[in-house]
């Protein structure tokens, strides 16, 4: 895999952004990263894109010619007139993207244009290099996408990112997500205060997917390194939390909750955050077959964040889920409740009896001794080591997923992005509630789908109702 740039790339704000954010995601997947500069004056940028590369992945070997590139994402006006090439760019909050000729990148300090050109290119080498295991995995075709209104047909509205006060906002999640979230917001030019909430350290799961954290940064609150990025004076002020959504309502007691962004993993949890009833929030995911955003308000006819994960018919209790996931289901009832409810530390005869369900060694499983039994769920199992070490992947034992680094960051940009929008009022017209984007895929067309409330939501209960007037009817009237 090749990235190649000029030195107009180097000069303007949004090509060295792009390049930034290519370099970091691709460095975390490819052991081998050719990194050209294609005119004398963008060397003393390779050498800083070099060193970046090889503080993610010190085994990383770096090129100096694209000869044996397979694929070339070029950041700049300086065409290729051989081999595969994706051309990416960004102007504002316009992504461009060819396959034939340069397009260049704008000078304006808008980071979202250029963070998803970023994330876009890397999915296109990803579909080049994973395209015989694809399913329509070719190649994206020329575009220019709008973050403001996710259209391709039209060049549309296109203001500069000024003046913008985020207020008092929240980003709730610090996970793969929230740190492309944060990579963006850390670079934009707006100002207000950002309380980020998150309970977890990094482990050694999260460098893989994590853009700008180092294999060093393991065992760091999560929360605590990303306040690092954001150093200007005068700029956005972030506050960290390293606790839990309830334990941070609970500390903070004033429950008015102007504009919240939602980087969460769980159904659960992102109810629980559309309960404690914010004013507006925006949410973002990936999940096998798309990543996307949804914005809600709670009163309308468009649907609440609680509204899109309600659950529908019956389903297995978390219990029940732990327990199949580790291969003792004859354990849920008596023992698997009790570890749950409790929060009971996991002692070694237990990991040894796990490892003996998965037809595994213990050995792997150690280091969650004395770690409650949800914590050794969600890194061990859906983190992949259980599966990993038993060989077992087949449907009847389940399957880790695991997004690619792109995906998540893509995610991030966009939800920090429609923080942006909202509080700058940037849409001309109001969206449909959710977009969603395939990067798995060439880009499709449609992107924003409608979401109606769902019938039995907390949104249409008159006692949330009354308590969200309540909340904000005052400043509503003023």
């Amino acid at each position: 895999m090749g990235v190649a740039f000029d030195q107009v790339a180097c000069e303007l704000f949004e090509g060295r952004a792009t390049l930034d954010l290519l370099v970091d995601l691709l460095s975390r997947l490819y052991p081998r990263l050719a990194l050209v500069c294609l005119d004398p004056g963008s060397s003393e940028h390779l050498e800083a894109l070099k060193a970046k590369a090889a503080a993610i992945n010190p085994l990383i070997e770096i090129e100096t010619s694209l000869d044996a590139a397979g694929i070339v994402a070029v950041v700049g006006r300086t065409p290729l007139h051989e081999g595969d090439c994706v051309y990416v760019g960004s102007e504002g909050w316009r992504v461009k993207l060819s396959r034939s000729r340069p397009v260049g990148s704008a000078d304006g300090r808008n980071p979202f244009g250029a963070g998803a050109a970023a994330c876009f290119a890397a999915a296109n080498i990803f579909r080049h290099v994973f395209r015989e295991s694809l399913t329509r995995g070719e190649p994206d075709r020329d575009f220019e996408l709008s973050l403001l209104d996710f259209s391709k047909s039209s060049p549309g509205a296109n203001p500069v990112l000024e003046g913008v006060d985020l207020g008092e906002s929240h980003l709730v999640g610090i996970g793969a997500v929230g740190h492309g979230a944060a990579w963006a917001l850390s670079r934009a030019p707006v100002q207000g205060m950002l309380h980020l909430v998150d309970a977890e350290t990094i482990d050694d799961t999260n460098p893989q997917r994590y853009v700008s954290t180092l294999w060093a940064d393991r065992g760091s609150s999560k929360v605590e390194q990303v306040v690092g990025w954001f150093g200007s004076p005068g700029g956005l002020q972030v506050v960290p939390h390293p606790m839990t959504w309830g334990q941070y309502l609970q500390q903070r007691q004033d429950w008015h909750l102007e504009r919240v962004a939602v980087a969460l993993d769980s159904a659960e949890e992102r109810i629980a955050v559309q309960a404690a009833l914010p004013r507006w929030l925006v949410n973002a995911w990936t999940q096998a077959l798309d990543l996307g955003v949804s914005r809600h308000e709670f009163t309308g006819e468009k649907a609440c964040l609680a509204c899109l994960y309600l659950p529908t018919g019956q389903r297995k209790s978390e219990s029940e889920l732990i327990a199949e996931a580790i291969g003792l289901p004859q354990l849920e009832r008596d023992v698997i409740r009790g570890h749950l409810y409790q929060s009971l530390p996991l002692d070694r005869p237990f990991l040894k009896q796990i490892a003996a369900a998965k037809g595994m060694p213990v050995e792997p499983l150690l280091p969650f001794e004395g770690k409650p039994l949800r914590e050794f769920y969600s890194k061990a199992v859906c983190g992949g080591i259980v599966l990993q070490h038993s060989g077992k992947t087949d449907a009847s034992q389940g399957s880790a997923e695991v997004p690619m680094a792109f995906q998540s960051a893509l995610a991030g940009v966009l939800v920090a992005s429609e923080m942006v929008i909202h509080a700058g009022a940037l849409r001309d017209e109001p969206i449909a509630t959710t977009t969603k984007i395939n990067l798995l895929r060439p880009l499709g067309s449609e992107l924003n789908v409608p979401e109606a409330k769902r019938e039995g939501c907390i949104c249409q209960d008159k006692d949330y109702q009354a308590a969200y007037r309540t909340k904000y009817e005052r400043e509503t009237r003023v």
